[in-house]
């Protein structure tokens, strides 16, 4: 599993294309071989985030963006379920309230950031002021460079007082959300997850493409660098999103605390 994250790190000629979307790199023929993969890892990233919980040194911010039905909920359940509530927290950001649009852009998003010991998985990101916006004409693209410049300095910053920044693009194709879609409709059960809106979101699929692979080149750095995943496949999403944190999480060497001598003269009684 060794430099996992070069093998997924964003080129700099990034293009986000259907074909890519359905890349297995890290995959073996047996898929329940890979399920079990997905499993021991995500029971080995809880148990470094216990370590770097109470080491309380390190902090991590997991970012998951990709179109809907790409898998970012698929991914905070396949690849952090295991991880203790405590030391982790999932925030899905959704349409700024009037208190939110007062402030800054990014106000909101510094508020949810990590602290020490934690990890931090943004469900959706800063990154939708540079997509939604410019797919639907809300800012120019003078703004939107802006904005560029902004989220570069906002997470360089986060970079050097001590965050960890993994930011991972869900690739999945046009055909296999279409797919997705179909069983949400057709299975009552999932109607919850069935929002209308999706239907006239997927209608500006090719401006999302475009948009976001101008955001990714724009946004990747060598301190915040962009992972693109092919979603197309739940199980191979998972598996190299669990290979990268885990690396990640082994290169901060979190250790626990050093043990109190006092704590040796005490008998409970």
């Amino acid at each position: 599993m060794a430099d996992v994250r070069k093998q997924f790190r964003t080129p700099k000629d990034f293009s986000a294309k259907d074909e890519d979307a359905g890349a297995r790199p890290l995959s073996s023929d047996d898929k329940s071989r890979d399920k079990q993969r997905v499993e021991d890892m995500a029971a080995q990233i809880a148990e470094l985030q216990e370590v770097l919980y109470a080491e309380r040194k390190h902090k991590v911010l997991v970012v998951l963006q990709g179109m809907d039905t790409s898998g970012k909920d698929g991914t905070v359940r396949g690849v952090f379920g295991k991880v203790d509530p405590l030391g982790i927290t999932t925030v899905s950001f959704k349409r700024p309230t009037d208190d939110e649009k007062a402030h800054d852009y990014l106000w909101r998003v510094h508020q949810k950031v990590p602290m020490q010991g934690e990890m931090v998985i943004f469900n959706r990101s800063h990154y939708e002021e540079v997509l939604v916006t410019r797919v639907h004409d809300l800012i120019d693209a003078a703004e939107c460079e802006r904005r560029y410049a902004h989220i570069r300095d906002f997470e360089r910053m986060l970079s050097e007082t001590g965050t960890t920044i993994l930011k991972f693009f869900l690739h999945i194709s046009s055909d296999e959300q279409k797919k997705r879609l179909q069983e949400r409709i057709d299975d009552h059960d999932k109607h919850w997850k069935f929002d209308p809106l999706d239907l006239k979101e997927r209608a500006y699929w090719k401006e999302y493409q475009r948009q976001y692979s101008d955001a990714i080149r724009n946004t990747h750095t060598d301190y915040a660098p962009w992972y693109v995943i092919p979603a197309d496949s739940k199980t191979h999403r998972n598996l190299a999103i669990a290979s990268i944190v885990l690396e990640a999480l082994r290169e901060l060497k979190p250790a626990y605390p050093a043990g109190r001598p006092e704590y040796a003269k005490l008998d409970i009684i």
